[in-house]
Parts: structure tokens; C-alpha cells; sequence
């Protein structure tokens, strides 16, 4: 006795699709930054809104800085290509730096040295270049709120808060506005990550060019910053001049070596 099989059939078309025969979706690619949460600002009755970020924090050597972009609330438009500048490449951010200049009406970017660093600490350090940038901005038009990349308000002047001691003077150039905080402001609003790129792209080159004046630490390619390559050539030579002297440098030092020593050269 033998079995028979049953036929398969076709499945006419424009019939009966299966899940497997639907096309798949695919995801799109992430938003960049946008003006959304800037314009927030508007119904709060700001009119000038400046957006900041910093690079540099996590040197070994170099300045840090400080990028500001005020925007005019009412009239400010996207700026296309705009990305938080460490997802950009060296030539995009080259390539953006005229455009966010003709974007926005005021900008400015500020940097404190690796000698201030180790005599303010990083925090004052950071202040000190946020107000040269937002002196920058002011003497062009005065923002009345700021947008600062991260969960601490480094940019204002820090006031003595004791009942027994007087105030400290404030810089008459330091920021005035107040500076609302937002977490990863640099990639989600236009405003701070244009300020990141013009930031950034300052920084670089400047560490380029101190890299000709001390080679061995490659900064053209690190810009300064913690890769084994550096850490071994400080473990080598010592510290330049514009190493922060105040921090952990080689790899063979610990939080309880303390400071490096003294920068050869000077």
C-alpha cells in the first residue's frame, strides 16, 4: 500500500501574504540636534539664549575651553549637519565652524591654560574660560539665559556663602544670566552642540601647534589627551610646560604619588 501525497497548491497572488513575505521596517537613523528645548525658553519670556559646552576636561595637557553660540530666540532657524562634536570628524567640524559663525549672531570661545588649571582647579578653570567666552559674546549682544551641557553650573561666578565672611567681589565680566543645566544638551540641542564644534575645533588646533613645539608627546594626535603613547612619553621625558602638573600624568604614577614633578623646560 503506498501513500499519497497531496499536492501543494500556489498561493495565487495579491493573496494571503505571510509575516515572513512583508517587507521589513528598518529604523531610521537617530535626530540630531534641534531647537526644540532653546524655543522652550521663549514662553518663559527669554529672548537671547546662549548655548555652551566645554572641551578639554579629561587633558593631561592643554587648556580647556569653552564654546558659547547665543541664538535669538524669535528668529533662529536649524542648521543642518550640526552633531555633538566628538560624533563628528575632524573635516566635518572644520567644514561647520564658518557656517555656525554665520548661523548665529554672536559666538565666542575661551580657554584656560594648563597653569590655571593646577592654580584654580578644574571647576574655576572652566569658569575662567566661560567668562572670557561669554565677554566675547556680550561685547555683540547679551544673552539673558544660558543652556550649559552637563549637571553642574561651573559658568557662574561662585559666590562665598559663609555668614561670617564677606562676599567675593564678581568678576564685572563673568556671566550674568542664569544657566539652566540640561544632561547631554550637546547631543540633543543645536544651539550647545554648535558651541562644542567651535570649541573643539580651537582646541585642536592649538594643540597642534603646541605639538611642534614638543613632539615627543604626539598632540597632533592625541590632542593632549590620556593615550598610552602620551603617558609613556611623560614616563620618559617628564612633563612640558603645558602638562597639568596638579594631575596623575605618567602610567607608573598613583593618587599617592601626588603632583608630577616639575615640567623640564621651564
Amino acid at each position: 500500500m503506498t501513500s499519497q501525497q497531496t499536492p501543494v497548491l500556489p498561493i495565487p497572488a495579491g493573496t494571503g501574504a505571510t509575516k515572513s513575505t512583508r517587507p521589513q521596517r528598518t529604523r531610521t537613523a537617530a535626530k540630531g540636534p534641534t531647537l526644540r528645548h532653546e524655543r522652550s525658553f521663549a514662553a518663559l519670556g527669554h529672548r537671547v539664549l546662549a548655548g555652551c559646552d566645554e572641551v578639554g576636561r579629561g587633558a593631561l595637557a592643554g587648556p580647556v575651553s569653552v564654546g558659547l553660540v547665543a541664538v535669538q530666540l524669535e528668529s533662529v532657524r536649524a542648521l543642518k549637519g550640526v552633531r555633538d562634536s566628538k560624533l563628528l570628524t575632524p573635516a566635518d567640524r572644520q567644514a561647520l565652524v564658518p557656517k555656525i559663525k554665520k548661523w548665529c549672531p554672536a559666538w565666542g570661545v575661551g580657554h584656560a591654560s594648563a597653569a590655571e588649571i593646577d592654580l584654580l582647579g578644574l571647576m574655576g578653570a572652566l569658569r575662567l574660560a566661560g567668562t572670557r567666552a561669554w565677554t566675547q559674546v556680550s561685547e555683540t549682544l547679551m544673552p539673558d539665559v544660558v543652556l550649559l551641557d552637563g549637571n553642574h553650573n561651573w559658568l557662574s561666578p561662585e559666590l562665598q556663602g559663609s555668614l561670617f565672611d564677606e562676599p567675593d567681589e564678581v568678576d564685572d565680566a563673568a556671566c550674568t544670566a542664569p544657566v539652566h543645566t540640561r544632561i547631554k544638551a550637546d547631543m540633543t540641542c543645536l544651539s550647545v552642540a554648535a558651541a562644542s564644534v567651535l570649541a573643539k575645533v580651537e582646541r585642536d588646533e592649538m594643540m597642534v601647534q603646541y605639538a611642534a613645539e614638543h613632539p615627543a608627546y604626539g598632540w597632533e594626535i592625541n590632542k593632549g589627551y590620556a593615550t598610552e603613547a602620551h603617558r609613556a612619553a611623560i614616563d620618559t621625558l617628564g612633563p612640558s610646560p603645558l602638562h597639568r602638573l596638579s594631575w596623575r600624568l605618567g602610567t607608573a604614577r598613583s593618587p599617592q604619588d601626588g603632583p608630577a614633578a616639575g615640567p623640564l623646560g621651564g
